[in-house]
């Protein structure tokens, strides 16, 4: 059919309205071949009554002849009301169309039939005869019922239809029995014929619809390739006996037994049919139930491991396979080989996806570059758990055979085992496996590629071969990075381009390596030692397992094992030629300790060239010049174990001899400078360190006087350890005694000497040899003890007296001046620590227990007496020094006294005054330095009067005082001079300012000292000015005058009061000036005023110019009263 046939006219138009189609869409549609295939089929036949309009996500719309499955949009069914061909004048009258939802189209069509097509065909008012209407209706109800049988085949169960001509008889009311059907003379009446027909024709479909379910097997999905899960085999069995248990309930209807009776009763051969259909049905869902109920332990079990996290479920696998031969146990359905298989093969595909999801292809892929590390452990997790379901089903496979297998015998009379082709149900995992075991190869080869990042090699062109190392790392990050970017899922044992690009990547890799076998060999080629090699050997060694490297290898390997040899041979050699010189050299100079170490050193020697020919013993360990290797080290380990032996015994005899002659030595003895010393202690040191050393060779066995000295060492070790410490101690007592103290130890030094007689009377084998040192140690410590109390305190009085040269007797004050004599705190610390110096005396002499008026305390007292006056006399010597640096102009740092200059009635004056004021100071201050020394109490019962009157008239003091006093008479002179030239202003407190006023105002101007008359002449406003402005030149300048002055860098001189004074008499010049004018000016305002307004009179009248004069007031400064500023404005 074409498109402009005119039966789709009204499917166009609805189809159109319904979806919103553009009328072009429709045609294109209608002209696409497939589309009039099937609108031919529904128009042109009889076996399609249905034709379905809907939206598919891939194609658009979409034309179909069987119900769509999973259409979740709306779909439009067209229905034939008969079962014929339509043709354009029938297609408006045979054809019904409705716009339903795809979940509930099946449905409406059933409705459709029931509620409207069904009843208007059954009301006989609106047609004109039954018979008219009988043939319609009861092909409504065949609609029905197909439409009711392709639902429950949607649905996913099985519907049995009934015979329309019985629906047709019930809705007439002729209702169908037993007692109707009878026959005639002519036999049965063409109406029971009829409905034995239909009865006949719906047996038959009974049976396909039964027989059609019951031949379904879960089994299709793994013939068909699906790869089903185990949910997939556990919801078909409880689906069939859903199913199983509707059918029973549908042969068990009332209007099935109807069918039932009336095949019966004409005796059809049918009625046997139907019989078997109801053994069939219930056969299969016994069979069903028991199937489902074997499988719900393995069901929960699985259902709990999908619930896990992937990393326990190889520790379940053993409990699947468990449950898997409980299921073979209990069913008889799966004692069938292929059944089992089914099963495993379900259970296999779902670890096979569980481990899929767990890896995550793209996130392998992406792992090579980020982190290959963790992805490699997850791969060799998932290969462990995929090779746990084998060894899993493996071990209950042994199980079976070593208890003699399960033998199940079935109704067939085969008996099954566990083990039947179990080896077809791991094709899948073994794929899987398979793949996974190549990108774990791929992993490794990354992680071991990897390491090129940190390999550095040393030597002469190690920087070269390092760099040419990092650029096969880059070009191998390249590949990498180019294997991460491709998009595929490597876990998919289906996906073939992934094994193309693995295989283009491993030829990169090998490439890569031939590059790095070729920097090794070159590097091999430079090496002298072994070691040298075999650390090489040990950096690029994460690629010696690799095949291609190992090949590459061989034929440098042998350089490496000659240097192995050739250090072995020089081993060798030096050990003959040392073993030569035995007489001469090592027996005359060395001891046999140091020869055992000799042989120590050329075993290790030996031993480290074979730890470099380990490196590689697994590549070469069967080839012939590996047992060369071996052998001669076999050899030269020999001759020197058996020198080692020798030597060893010649050790041993030695060491004998040694201990000996230690053990008969005597425990102390004096030497030459009168000291103590410990016997043999060098040699016993020795010897107890070489019995450390053998005791822990257990092959040695030690002579008599070795083992005496070794069975009580522990003994002679405190011993000697005791004894050490106590002639260290008395040796101190003897070696730091002061010539004044050892007369006061001398009685217990000798007490002493007499029970240490004891000590060098005793060897070190005498019996009660630790009790004995410990008693005469006692007494060594105690001594020792009392003295070393004494000294501290003597070093405590040395102590306190050498801090006295570090004592400021004086300071300066805040503004840096000396603030006067010694200070308070100074003098304070001298009084106390002078009494502490007499308690530490006395303290002392408790300790070495000497009498007051003995001659060795006496000398003992005069000697800290003399400490203690060197001590003071360095005090007042530093501050002396103090004093006479600080008043010398070139080491002075800054001023030290201060004094001011003062302008008096009598003149200029210095206070205090740099004569007899500064002398007195400075005396006064030297004598306060004196009295310190006095402060200390005198502890030499010789000596009379304090350490002051002892000390006064050291030469060196009284010439620092000499130097003191000099710097006093320079610096007065200093003073005078500075005085002096501020005696140049001394006319202006010394003239009469009176006399020097009329004088100008007689003569306008101070007249000469020598000059005795002059011209009268009236003083102008010119001299007045004149005069005003030389006073102001000299106040500026006597203002600028420092306000301290320091003379020789040491005395400092205050000019403030000085200037002060001056300033105020140049003011008060200043004064008498301008007072003069302004009582002028005074005068002649009033003469002004009393006058009137003649100002050409008055103005002459004045004798200086009124504008003038105020212009000069203001300029000296002077502020005009009130009333006469008033007047001037007037």
């Amino acid at each position: 059919m074409d498109g402009n046939d005119e039966r789709l006219d009204v499917i166009r138009s609805f189809t159109v309205n319904s979806f919103r189609l553009d009328p072009d869409s429709w045609r294109e549609l209608v002209s696409e071949e497939e589309n009039r295939v099937v609108f031919n089929g529904f128009f042109s036949s009889q076996d399609f009554s249905n034709l379905f309009i809907y939206r598919d996500s891939e194609s658009g719309l979409s034309f179909s002849l069987h119900f769509p499955t999973n259409v979740q949009t709306k779909v439009i069914c067209v229905s034939k009301t008969a079962r014929e061909a339509i043709t354009t004048e029938s297609v408006r009258e045979r054809v019904l169309l409705q716009e339903v939802q795809g979940d509930s189209a099946m449905s409406s069509m059933v409705s459709v039939c029931e509620e409207v097509i069904c009843p208007l065909l059954s009301n006989q008012e609106s047609s004109r005869a039954a018979g008219e209407v009988e043939e319609p209706q009861r092909i409504m109800e065949r609609k029905k019922n197909e439409t009711l049988v392709m639902k429950a085949q949607i649905e996913g169960w099985t519907f049995l239809p009934h015979p329309d001509i019985l629906m047709h008889g019930g809705q007439n009311g002729n209702t169908v029995h037993d007692d109707n059907l009878h026959d005639d003379s002519k036999g049965w009446k063409s109406s029971d014929l009829k409905l034995f027909q239909a009865c006949d024709w719906t047996i038959t479909e009974w049976l396909n619809l039964v027989s059609e379910f019951l031949q379904q097997d879960s089994s299709e999905a793994v013939v068909q390739g699906v790869k089903p899960l185990p949910s997939e085999e556990f919801n078909f069995w409880r689906t069939r006996v859903k199913n199983l248990q509707s059918l029973q309930q549908q042969l068990q209807s009332s209007r099935a037994k109807q069918v039932a009776s009336i095949a019966q009763h004409a005796g059809s051969i049918s009625w046997f049919t139907l019989t078997d259909v109801y053994r069939r049905v219930e056969e299969g869902l016994q069979e069903a139930e028991q199937v489902s109920l074997a499988l719900s332990p393995l069901q929960e079990k699985l259902e709990q491991l999908e619930q896990v996290e992937y990393q326990q479920l190889g520790s379940n696998m053993a409990a699947v396979m468990e449950e898997l031969h409980q299921v073979l146990i209990q069913s008889e359905v799966y004692r069938r080989p292929c059944r089992l298989m089914v099963l495993l093969v379900e259970i296999c595909n779902l670890f096979i996806q569980k481990s899929r999801d767990f890896l995550r292809g793209e996130a392998v892929m992406h792992g090579l570059v980020s982190e290959p590390g963790r992805v490699l452990d997850d791969v060799r997790l998932v290969i462990w758990t995929l090779e746990t379901i084998k060894e899993a089903h493996l071990e209950i496979q042994n199980l079976n055979q070593n208890q003699g297998g399960v033998q199940i015998p079935a109704q067939d009379g085969i008996t099954h085992c566990w083990n039947s082709s179990s080896h077809l149900a791991f094709i899948h995992l073994d794929n899987l496996l398979t793949r996974l075991q190549s990108i774990q190869e791929l992993l490794c080869v990354t992680l071991q590629l990897n390491q090129l990042d940190q390999v550095v090699v040393s030597g002469v062109s190690g920087r070269m071969w390092t760099d040419e190392v990092q650029n096969v790392y880059q070009d191998f990050l390249c590949h990498v990075r180019v294997l991460s970017e491709y998009n595929c899922d490597p876990t998919d044992p289906d996906d073939k381009s992934f094994e193309l690009l693995l295989d283009q990547f491993q030829a990169q890799v090998s490439d890569l390596e031939r590059r790095l076998v070729s920097v090794l060999s070159r590097s091999f080629e430079v090496c002298c030692v072994s070691s040298s090699a075999a650390q090489l050997l040990q950096i690029f060694g994460f690629l010696l397992d690799r095949p291609l490297v190992q090949n590459e290898l061989l034929s440098q390997l042998g350089w490496l094992i000659k240097l192995v040899l050739m250090e072995l041979d020089q081993t060798k050699l030096l050990f003959y030629f040392e073993s030569e010189k035995s007489e001469t050299l090592i027996r005359s100079k060395s001891s046999t300790a140091a020869r055992v170490c000799w042989t120590r050193q050329l075993q290790l020697r030996a031993e480290q060239a074979m730890n470099s020919y380990k490196t590689i013993q697994h590549l070469c360990a069967d080839s012939g010049e590996g047992q060369l290797v071996e052998q001669r080290s076999q050899q030269l380990a020999d001759f020197l174990q058996v020198y080692s032996d020798q030597v060893s015994t010649e050790r041993i005899s030695q060491l004998d001899s040694d201990c000996g002659f230690i053990l008969d030595q005597p425990l102390i003895q004096h030497t030459v400078q009168g000291m103590l010393g410990v016997s043999c202690s060098q040699q016993l040191r020795a010897a107890l360190r070489e019995l450390r050393y053998v005791s822990r060779e257990t092959d040695l066995m030690l002579h008599p006087h070795a083992a005496r000295l070794f069975a009580c060492r522990d003994d002679i070790t405190q011993s000697y350890l005791k004894l050490s410490h106590m002639v260290s101690c008395y040796n101190q007592v003897l070696s730091d005694a002061l010539q004044v103290e050892l007369p006061l130890i001398q009685d217990q030094l000798e007490e002493l000497n007499q029970h240490l007689s004891e000590l060098q009377r005793n060897t070190w084998k005498s019996e009660g040899l630790q009790l004995l040192v410990e008693q005469q140690t006692e007494q060594v410590l105690i001594l020792h003890s009392t003295v070393s109390e004494a000294r501290a305190n003597m070093d405590a009085m040395t102590h306190i007296i050498q801090g006295w040269a570090e004592l400021h007797l004086l300071q300066r004050s805040g503004d840096s001046l000396l603030e006067g004599g010694a200070t308070e705190q100074s003098c304070r610390r001298l009084r106390e620590e002078g009494q502490e110096l007499l308690r530490l005396t006395q303290v002392n002499r408790s300790l070495y227990g000497a009498r007051d008026s003995s001659e060795t305390w006496i000398r003992y007292l005069d000697h800290i007496d003399d400490k203690v006056q060197e001590g003071l006399l360095q005090l007042l010597l530093r501050t002396l020094h103090f004093l006479s640096d600080n008043m010398n102009p070139q080491s002075s740092r800054g001023a030290l006294l201060a004094i001011s200059l003062q302008l008096q009635d009598t003149g200029s004056v210095f206070e205090p005054s740099v004569g007899v004021g500064l002398s007195d100071l400075l005396k006064s201050i030297i004598s306060d330095v004196y009295a310190a020394a006095s402060l200390p109490p005198r502890l030499s019962v010789r000596c009379h009067g304090n350490y002051q009157v002892s000390l006064q008239q050291r030469p060196a003091l009284c010439e620092l005082e000499q130097e003191v006093m000099c710097h006093l008479v320079q610096v007065r002179e200093e003073a005078e001079r500075l005085r002096a030239r501020l005696d140049r202003y001394s006319y202006l407190w010394e003239s009469d300012s009176r006399g020097v006023m009329e004088d100008f105002l007689t003569y306008g101007r101070q007249l000469e000292a020598d000059e005795l008359e002059a011209e009268v002449t009236p003083p102008t406003l010119k001299d007045f000015r004149r005069e005003i402005e030389s006073l102001q030149t000299l106040s500026n300048e006597v203002a600028h005058l420092d306000d301290v002055i320091t003379l020789l860098s040491w005395l400092q001189v205050n000019l403030r009061p000085f200037r002060e004074s001056l300033l105020s008499i140049i003011t008060v010049w200043k004064h008498m000036y301008t007072e003069y004018l302004l009582d002028s000016l005074t005068d002649s305002l009033q003469q002004v005023s009393h006058r009137g307004n003649d100002d050409e009179e008055s103005s002459s009248s004045s004798r200086f110019c009124l504008t003038e004069s105020v212009v000069l007031l203001e300029a000296a400064g002077v502020q005009l009263p009130e009333h006469l500023a008033a007047q001037i404005q007037c």
